[in-house]
């Protein structure tokens, strides 16, 4: 995201890494969006216990104990298509030099992306505790 938002510079990793990259986020999204239609009554909650706010990271108490809500609100807001076009054009944007910005917003997107990545570890460690 960094090289994506800068003028005039672009990152000097080997670019199959970050088509992996792309690759591995765009599954994400997608077993994301797939958690959200699946109607079951199991949830993965937790009980909140005196948490420090840097456990929470960008969550709210709420989407800490209800981590599903993270994706829910995420693909309420942008749809699996505008998701993958921010995560392309992220891409595009770091792997060249230009001149210009993106002609959207990078931020939002990128700010549920953020908390989806930390929802679904909450949801595989609360797995994984059962």
């Amino acid at each position: 995201m960094n090289y994506a938002v800068k003028r005039n510079s672009r990152i000097k990793e080997d670019p199959s890494v970050i088509f992996h990259f792309h690759r591995a986020i765009q599954s994400f999204i997608r077993a994301g969006y797939l958690l959200t239609l699946q109607e079951r009554k199991k949830t993965i909650n937790t009980q909140l216990e005196e948490v420090s706010p840097l456990v929470l990271g960008l969550l709210s108490e709420k989407e800490y104990q209800h981590p599903l809500l993270v994706f829910k609100k995420a693909f309420k807001e942008y749809s699996i298509k505008e998701f993958e076009y921010f995560i392309s054009g992220m891409v595009y944007f770091s792997l060249g030099i230009h001149n210009n910005l993106p002609e959207r917003n990078m931020i939002s997107p990128y700010i549920h992306l953020t908390k989806m990545l930390d929802a679904g570890y909450l949801i595989i460690e609360r797995k994984e505790k059962k």
